[in-house]
């Protein structure tokens, strides 16, 4: 767990310094950096508090009182309680895509979001592995880790785009130098926002490899989760979800997969492999049962 936690602080750190490196590309001069750091602040800050408001209205997710959904209402307190978490505010989002995504700032602000799908698709076990998938993100902090790195990935990317195109059309520095910097257009054009990309994903799929721990150890019932997975990707890519991409990370699983050189830019690990994951846990759980016994 803290092996993830310092190389996810580590690549979060990394973004920033891309956006920071960028700004001084550009410009040449002291005047970028600083530019690129208040940058980075803005968006961090931005995303800090307004992460659960983009989210929730991207995925046109709507409250749901306990009285319209009772049974599930009493399923998320039981293992919120278990995983040593305040009750979080639930959501419906109208949609037969099965998924479903946790967001807010910290635990104390925290929401959890289901798909109309993934109700109507899941057995209560498997879905209390989803949940509990989610509340361990909540618990981890990763729904403000990835909204950040988020925010961050499509800050680099805007700028890059903005500040390329002064550039290469006109003087972007105080001195009026049109032609700046050859390898910072460049790096601002091509490598920059590929780079956040990438590392905006590395940081997602490392994050989903330890909920889906916190849920078996929450459940104990890494199987649930397991047979949850097998049908969320299955029925996943028959019925698309709409919504930001850049919000994608947040979801359980990503309904489309990808082979080969393409995989880079999922924004999941593959589902077999954390199913593998699972499986293992399921296993190990089984033999220190034999054992004491």
């Amino acid at each position: 767990m803290l092996v993830n936690q310092l190389k996810t602080t580590a690549l979060l750190g990394l973004l920033s310094g891309i956006l920071v490196l960028a700004g001084y590309y550009l410009t040449g001069n002291e005047q970028g950096l600083f530019m690129g750091l208040a940058f980075a602040a803005i968006s961090s800050f931005g995303s800090w508090y307004y992460s659960d408001k983009a989210v929730l209205m991207a995925y046109r997710a709507q409250p749901l009182a306990r009285q319209e959904a009772p049974e599930l209402y009493d399923l998320v307190a039981s293992l919120a309680n278990k995983a040593g978490l305040p009750m979080p505010t639930l959501f419906v989002v109208p949609t037969q895509t099965p998924n479903a995504f946790a967001t807010g700032r910290d635990p104390e602000h925290a929401a959890v979001a289901v798909t109309q799908g993934i109700l109507q698709l899941l057995s209560p076990e498997e879905l209390s592995g989803v949940i509990a998938h989610e509340l361990t993100h909540i618990k981890n902090r990763d729904t403000l880790t990835q909204a950040v790195a988020a925010t961050l990935a499509g800050a680099i990317t805007f700028v890059g785009r903005i500040l390329s195109f002064g550039a290469l059309y006109g003087p972007v520095t105080r001195d009026d130098r049109r032609d700046g910097n050859p390898l910072g257009i460049l790096f601002l054009i091509i490598l920059a926002p590929i780079s956040a990309t990438l590392i905006q994903l590395a940081i997602s799929r490392t994050r989903e490899f330890a909920a889906d721990r916190g849920s078996a150890e929450i459940t104990e019932n890494p199987i649930a989760l397991a047979r949850a997975l097998e049908k969320l990707e299955l029925v996943g890519r028959q019925v698309p979800m709409n919504g930001n991409p850049a919000f994608s990370p947040l979801l359980i699983i990503n309904p489309l997969s990808a082979e080969g050189l393409q995989s880079l830019f999922q924004t999941h690990p593959p589902t077999q492999e954390r199913i593998r994951r699972l499986r293992e846990l399921a296993q190990a759980k089984s033999a220190m049962n034999v054992s004491i016994s």
